[in-house]
């Protein structure tokens, strides 16, 4: 018996239906470029890309605009939000800092499945560098310290690390090499 094979004439949406499973964070400090490569490495997966930093409150965006450092309780609502979009709308790339163990930990329980953290790092030097080139609608550059005390890099298990530094054709290239297959 002969069986219909069916060619899409949409093969990133073939991609996209294929890669369900992939939910990924990308993380980091202010100005690791996590919006950068996130967009890239969905572009580059045919997926969707979400910014963690429009589902932020208005309570959370005029802390930071006044250069108040947001409190754990502060963040909870919005890793919440994160982990819905991870579980709602996978296959899904967004840019999260996720600074703290207890946060991934957050986001993972609440995603739907499993979650691929990527970790992009860099010295505090390079991070000041590059929020001094940029014009963000609200993270003040006075919150970075802040970022930098509470960050718990992930460990090798737990996230593909990268630096910052590192071009972003190349971190694009990193991370689709880590990538399990689907």
């Amino acid at each position: 018996m002969a069986s219909l094979v069916q060619i899409s004439p949409n093969p990133k949406q073939d991609m996209a239906a294929s890669l369900q499973p992939y939910r990924i964070v990308v993380m980091g400090v202010s100005g690791a470029g996590k919006t950068t490569l996130g967009q890239a490495l969905a572009d580059a997966l045919g997926i969707l890309f979400r910014d963690g930093d429009d589902l932020h409150s208005a309570a959370n965006i005029a802390k930071m605009r006044a250069g108040i450092p947001l409190q754990d309780q502060d963040r909870w609502l919005w890793l919440e939000l994160i982990a819905n979009s991870l579980r709602r709308d996978a296959p899904v790339v967004i840019a999260c800092s996720a600074l703290k163990t207890a946060y991934r930990d957050h986001i993972r329980a609440g995603a739907g499945g499993p979650v691929q953290f990527v970790y992009l790092h860099g010295s505090y030097e390079q991070a000041a560098a590059r929020l001094a080139a940029r014009k963000h609608p609200f993270m003040n550059p006075l919150l970075l310290q802040s970022q930098f005390d509470d960050l718990a890099p992930p460990q090798p298990d737990e996230a593909v690390i990268l630096p910052f530094s590192l071009p972003i054709v190349a971190q694009v290239s990193a991370v689709l090499a880590a990538l399990p297959s689907a």
